[in-house]
């Protein structure tokens, strides 16, 4: 594969971009917005910089490597891509007649990927006459750093082309997981309750945002703690992620959004990037501090680790994939400091089972429902490894 299209020359985009060129290929990337264009260039540069500054590449190697880059405003000039990966807005209607589109311009055998992080790749196929080459590619921001990529074939995906691009992407120093085609794949739906749990005990009032991130940071190992990651993130990205996620696993409890985060992304308090989330980010702010219990700290981190588990567990009974890939996804993509399965041997499959049917005698609510597996597990006395 000589030549790699990207479509979209935002965050993620620019990201692929930079992944692909630093691995020899040479690479278009295109936009209908030229200031789009021209800022990710220059972010490249700057990226380039920082590595010829902190001595891990020379002068040479990055004036090699953005040599191979060319920008264009014309989809036309993909047509001798060997794969073209879509980094456009999360909307599958878009991205459904971009596929279109590129489908007209590409020879039959180029592979048309989707970098979506929860969207059905089998609809974005739907429309194609020649649905069996495209699949999803899900890189993780920042993509020149996350070894994780998620690789999502869809229903109509020929086994000929998951082969091709998982061996590529591999080649590109990245470790891959394959996922079945369901909403959020692997990582965004495994780690929906590290969010949503967290925001259950600020909305009971258990424990304030500070008091729950020290506890998931010092007493879990987490690096951080759910509200200072959604900070990080954006609230309006992780909202809309977890609205993403309940919507079409038609309104199941398990991926329920919250209003206190809905009425921050309301007020534009996205967090790190507008100045003002869960914490404040402006000059002088001071930081809140947390109520260091551990007693209290225990119990936070016990309820929401074992939604996690549990998660992770019910991916696994329903063969969203298997038991290592999701390992890897939850330490790789997201930097667990544990596979969730192998922390849930460590508790003990009857305890983690335990505290979820203490949970939901308590509220009778079915996001606390226990998976089949690991009740049927805790039966047997059986553990993930």
């Amino acid at each position: 594969m000589d030549t790699i299209g990207i479509l979209g020359a935002g965050a993620m985009g620019s990201g692929i971009a930079q992944v692909a060129a630093a691995h020899g290929h040479n690479v278009i990337v295109c936009d209908n917005l030229t200031p789009a264009l021209s800022k990710s260039g220059k972010n490249i540069q700057a990226c380039l910089k920082t590595l010829v500054d902190k001595g891990k590449i020379s002068d040479a190697d990055a004036y090699s490597l953005y040599s191979r880059i060319r920008y264009t405003d014309h989809m036309s000039d993909f047509k001798d891509c060997s794969l073209v990966i879509e980094a456009i807005v999360e909307d599958v209607e878009p991205k459904q007649i971009a596929f279109k589109s590129l489908e007209a311009i590409l020879g039959n055998d180029t592979i048309i990927a989707s970098n979506t992080s929860s969207l059905s790749i089998s609809a974005m196929g739907a429309p194609l006459k020649h649905p069996e080459r495209i699949l999803g590619i899900h890189f993780f921001n920042p993509a020149p750093l996350m070894r994780l990529v998620e690789i999502i074939p869809a229903i109509q995906t020929h086994q000929k082309y998951i082969e091709q691009a998982r061996a590529l992407i591999d080649s590109w120093g990245k470790t891959t997981v394959l996922a079945q085609d369901t909403p959020g794949f692997i990582v965004n739906r495994v780690a929906r309750p590290y969010y949503g749990e967290a925001l259950r005990i600020l909305e009971e009032g258990i424990a304030d945002p500070a008091t729950v991130d020290w506890a998931m940071r010092e007493l879990g190992g987490f690096r951080m703690g759910p509200f200072e990651l959604m900070d990080f993130i954006g609230n309006d990205i992780n909202y809309t992620v977890t609205e993403q996620v309940f919507t079409a696993f038609y309104y199941d409890p398990r991926y329920k959004p919250s209003l206190i985060q809905k009425r921050l992304m309301d007020a534009h308090y996205f967090g790190r990037k507008s100045g003002r989330g869960f914490y404040d980010y402006t000059e002088g702010a001071v930081q809140p501090e947390p109520l260091r219990d551990e007693t209290l700290g225990r119990t936070i981190l016990q309820r929401i680790l074992v939604m996690l588990i549990n998660e992770a567990a019910e991916a696994a009974n329903l063969r969203i994939a298997s038991r290592d890939d999701i390992e890897l996804a939850m330490t790789q993509g997201v930097n667990y400091p544990k596979g969730l399965l192998r922390w849930a041997d460590e508790i003990g499959i009857r305890q983690v089972v335990d505290t979820l049917d203490a949970l939901h005698n308590v509220y009778l609510d079915p996001r606390y429902r226990c998976s089949p597996l690991l009740r049927r597990m805790a039966a047997e006395g059986k553990t993930f490894f």
